[in-house]
């Protein structure tokens, strides 16, 4: 059996970690990372040089029409909606924050099975490969216990996406291939996604969580308070801010 694989690497410590998981179970593996009109490109820099330290192929996907579309967020347009800072842990899944983009998540996996459809019917139509002999996954970072109030970080939209690529692909509807939508982390706490990313050798050092752009992280974004305290309860020094994992 030949494993197809897409990853969506953004660069940050989730997607880090499920990107080294899907390399240690996949054959053929392609990381993508979207340009989505997010206010700074130093999540951009990152995915590049994690995919490299994991040596996986990267491709970077200018789709910065989404801020055009989906400019109701802090990401995509800090200029009518600042980042909100300095929340209490307990609060940021009260209510869906400013930090949401909309529907991004819906557009990823969509673009994501795209490209890996596109692979796996190459690998079937051109190169001969047995339909028989060939998975599809999407591996994707989203996280139901750690996360700040993301409607689509759910194991239940997942379920839904997944059942509409079935449908609504070739893969499926010819094939009879799924499109799986591997979600590793989803019920993981941040410090059990430390550990995890720790135990896989995922090079953290190199990893950006932080909503804003700079030299450092901003330290007060739910990002990077969030972060913060899976390292701490983790017991490892992050080594993104120059402590040895």
């Amino acid at each position: 059996m030949t494993s197809f694989a897409v990853t969506l690497l953004s660069g940050g410590l989730d997607s880090t970690t499920v990107t080294a998981y899907a390399k240690s179970r996949c054959d053929r593996l392609t990381a993508v990372t979207f340009q989505y009109g997010q206010t700074h490109s130093r999540e951009e820099t990152s995915a590049a040089e994690v995919a490299q330290s994991l040596d996986v192929d990267h491709r970077l996907v200018d789709i910065s029409f989404l801020g055009d579309v989906a400019w109701y967020s802090a990401l995509t347009n800090p200029e009518a909606f600042p980042l909100p800072t300095d929340r209490e842990p307990k609060r940021m899944g009260a209510s869906i924050p400013i930090t949401y983009v909309p529907l991004r998540n819906t557009i990823f996996v969509a673009l994501a099975a795209a490209c890996l459809e596109s692979q796996v019917l190459h690998a079937i139509e051109v190169e001969g490969v047995a339909e028989d002999d060939v998975s599809a996954a999407v591996y994707m970072a989203p996280n139901v216990l750690d996360y700040s109030g993301y409607p689509d970080c759910r194991p239940e939209f997942y379920a839904q996406m997944s059942e509409t690529l079935r449908h609504g692909s070739k893969l499926g509807a010819e094939y009879g291939i799924d499109i799986r939508i591997e979600t590793p982390i989803i019920t993981l706490s941040k410090a059990e996604i430390v550990r995890m990313a720790v135990n896989l050798g995922a090079p953290l050092e190199l990893t950006w969580s932080c909503y804003a752009g700079g030299e450092r992280p901003c330290g007060a974004c739910d990002s990077c308070i969030l972060r913060a305290r899976g390292f701490e309860e983790a017991g490892v020094e992050d080594p993104a801010l120059g402590a040895p994992c």
